[in-house]
């Protein structure tokens, strides 16, 4: 197959990342790149020997895919131009920054014939994918998400910045309709909510609970599964996993099967490019569609719901 001509639309700190592996890979060739500062686009650019585009206007016309790498604020215009031009789109998590957004871009990719995908990578870490035949139905899920504070991702709160990746990936082990969410959350050293905590409650019975700090000095990503007589437990981290099995026997006292994973080193972001290059050159549904994009960051509004009532109430008692 013909390698695809790629194009990166901001190659700052992640968008560098995604020119990097489109020059590299077999399935793909760099062509062009685009960045608000100049002098950043022509360092990734020349690095890459990609053509420097000082507008969509002049990039768009060269490339079949492109990724959208720009602050979450601008995810919905720029995605929006390059599915109005008829070209596949990577958008960088999370899809848009209201509802209404990203409904418009999934409407836009069906229109066109473009495939539209979400950048959710922890899909695409190695350990996940070696952990999730080992999932089936969970009864209670428990994530963490924790990092320290950086400037970079702060023009949205911490749920879309953070939080949104376990939200995609709750919704992914498909625990049904969402019946009930409740949340906490507060402002630390940004304008907006930088730690929180959500619960969720699914008609299914499964109930998931989420913690998602930019504000701690240690940086956790982990996920804890309980299902019927098994516990999962990732770590995206280090990507290690764990399985606890009841075994079966007549004591009266369980024995438990501990198995220990290790995922491999490939670069979720590189299985990722490779998945989009793939539903981009054969027209399949991409891994994330803009559907699942748009199911996440609905629950993340439920929950910035839910904290706005804990807010008021707290503000009202107090």
């Amino acid at each position: 197959m013909t390698p695809l001509r790629a194009g990166v639309i901001g190659v700052g700190h992640l968008g560098q990342h995604h020119a990097r592996l489109y020059a590299s890979l077999p399935g793909s060739r760099l062509v062009a790149v685009n960045d608000q500062s100049t002098e950043r686009a022509h360092t990734i650019g020349d690095r890459h020997g990609a053509r420097v585009c000082k507008s969509l206007d002049e990039l768009l016309p060269l490339v079949d895919v492109v990724s959208v790498a720009v602050p979450t604020s601008s995810h919905y215009a720029v995605a929006r131009a390059c599915l109005l031009a008829g070209k596949h789109v990577l958008v960088e998590k999370p899809i848009a920054v209201t509802m209404a957004e990203a409904q418009e871009l999934v409407r836009l990719a069906e229109d066109k014939h473009c495939r539209l995908q979400v950048g959710h990578s922890e899909r695409f870490n190695p350990v996940m994918q070696l952990m999730r035949p080992h999932i089936g139905r969970p009864v209670f899920i428990e994530c963490h998400r924790l990092s320290s504070f950086s400037e970079r991702g702060t023009d949205v709160d911490v749920i879309l910045d953070l939080m949104i990746h376990d939200l995609d990936m709750v919704l992914s082990f498909n625990p049904g309709p969402v019946e009930d969410v409740q949340a906490a959350g507060i402002p630390v050293l940004s304008s907006t909510i930088d730690i929180a905590n959500a619960r969720l409650q699914f008609k299914s019975g499964c109930v998931a609970n989420l913690t998602a700090s930019r504000v701690s000095t240690n940086k956790m990503r982990r996920l804890r599964l309980f299902q019927r007589d098994n516990y999962v437990s990732i770590d995206f981290q280090t990507r290690q996993g764990m399985i606890c099995r009841r075994e079966a026997g007549s004591g009266l006292k369980p024995t438990i099967d501990i198995e220990q994973l290790q995922g491999g080193e490939e670069e979720p972001l590189k299985l990722q490019l490779e998945s989009f290059l793939t539903a981009a050159g054969t027209g399949a549904r991409p891994t994330v569609s803009g559907e699942d994009g748009a199911a996440a960051l609905d629950l993340a509004h439920q929950v910035l719901k839910a904290i706005d009532v804990f807010v008021r109430r707290n503000q009202e008692e107090g």
